[in-house]
């Protein structure tokens, strides 16, 4: 039973020691120790404020990736729009200058045309002329041949011209 009933004296001597055990933490230990634990709560409060910025920073870097890709988005469509403007010009253009060149050799050619029939007809006119006069030079050679006929187409000539 001495063991569940503590004496006086051990109660005493138990209460000494750990009140000096007290004065001893608090003097050497409890200040280092809370020191440490605030040390260690302020350490984890910056982790957490860092972390926290670190998670803005992110978070915006995200934000301008995001707009830097719309923005790259809307120059390549506005580049493409360029280029197929400037396409539908460069084939509008070839077809105007194909269209014109077409005309220009059309009316060529039918200049060329103008010029090889006018060409054509006055060499037809000559060869015209040129038998008619060989007609008429063998009709007069045949009609002049005998000389009555001769003196009745000079007088006929007479009487037609008057003077």
């Amino acid at each position: 039973m001495e063991l569940v009933t503590p004496h006086i004296g051990l109660v005493f001597w138990t209460t000494i020691s750990f009140l000096i055990l007290l004065f001893i933490l608090g003097k050497f230990a409890w200040k280092p120790i809370l020191s440490a634990i605030n040390e260690r709560e302020r350490f984890i409060e910056d982790a957490l404020l860092k972390a926290e910025a670190a998670k803005e920073e992110m978070s915006r870097l995200t934000n301008e990736n995001e707009a830097l890709l719309k923005q790259a988005r809307a120059e390549r469509d506005v580049i493409l729009h360029e280029a197929k403007k400037v396409k539908d010009q460069i084939i509008s253009d070839a077809k105007e200058a194909a269209h014109t060149e077409g005309a220009r050799m059309i009316e060529m050619a039918r200049v060329e045309i103008n010029n090889q029939k006018a060409i054509a007809m006055a060499d037809v006119k000559n060869q015209v002329a040129t038998l008619s006069l060989e007609i008429a030079e063998k009709v007069l050679k045949q009609q002049l041949a005998d000389q009555q006929k001769q003196d009745e187409l000079v007088s006929q000539l007479l009487r037609e011209v008057k003077l």
